[in-house]
């Protein structure tokens, strides 16, 4: 003690350094801070590049609508003895077929489970709306919160071994949460008879927070 006591000029800068990069390695590296802060987000139901919103209201069905009635036939009067007389077929008015409106379907949906020691619960849903387009849509959703986390369709099991996730997977982009109603579009390519399984992925430490198997609606 007593040496540190004459050397404080040499030890108060060393023990600042020290701890400055356990600081950084803590919150900049290993984004232990985020253990304790939740990100919380509210989406609304995703909206299709066709116009239909996943919370719209489908419109009555097109099939059930009443065709247009057709003209009654036009009589004409005859030039030279004014009779009435009964002119050619009558034009029928054409009947209009309505597209059918958009509809926004469940293709898959799957309940989320937690992965080793963090938590995880909600829904994970497949929309689609007639089109290629489709999203994937996580409701009532909630996991431990951690740095660098993305969503991964992988080609595994929920209950796999951790170590597959990365393996052979598509990357949807950065969790947007780690509580609440998101979003995420899945590129049409996507062939989800392979990559039928979300996984919530920790990237810097490759592990999995929680993930969910998309079966068939």
């Amino acid at each position: 003690m007593s040496w540190i006591r004459k050397n404080l000029k040499i030890v108060l800068p060393v023990t600042l350094v020290v701890l400055a990069g356990v600081a950084y390695l803590a919150i900049g590296v290993f984004g232990v801070h985020t253990l304790f802060i939740d990100d919380t987000v509210d989406d609304a139901g995703p909206v299709f590049d066709s116009g239909v919103a996943a919370n719209d209201i489908i419109p009555d069905d097109p099939a059930t609508t009443e065709p247009t009635p057709a003209e009654a036939p036009v009589e004409t009067t005859g030039e030279a003895t004014g009779d009435a007389v009964t002119g050619g077929p009558a034009d029928t008015a054409p009947v209009v077929t309505e597209a059918p409106s958009p509809e926004i379907v469940t293709l898959a949906q799957g309940s989320f489970i937690p992965l080793g020691r963090y938590s995880g619960q909600g829904t994970a849903l497949v929309l689609n709306d007639g089109t290629e387009q489709r999203f994937l849509r996580f409701e009532n959703f909630s996991t431990d919160n951690g740095p660098d986390l993305r969503v991964y369709l992988a080609n595994s099991d929920a209950t796999a071994d951790q170590g597959t996730f990365d393996d052979d997977f598509v990357d949807l982009g950065v969790l947007r949460g780690n509580i609440g109603d998101q979003n995420y579009e899945i590129p049409p390519e996507v062939d989800l008879s392979v990559y039928d399984t979300v996984v919530v992925w920790c990237v810097r430490f490759s592990t999995g927070f929680t993930a969910a198997d998309l079966l068939a609606a």
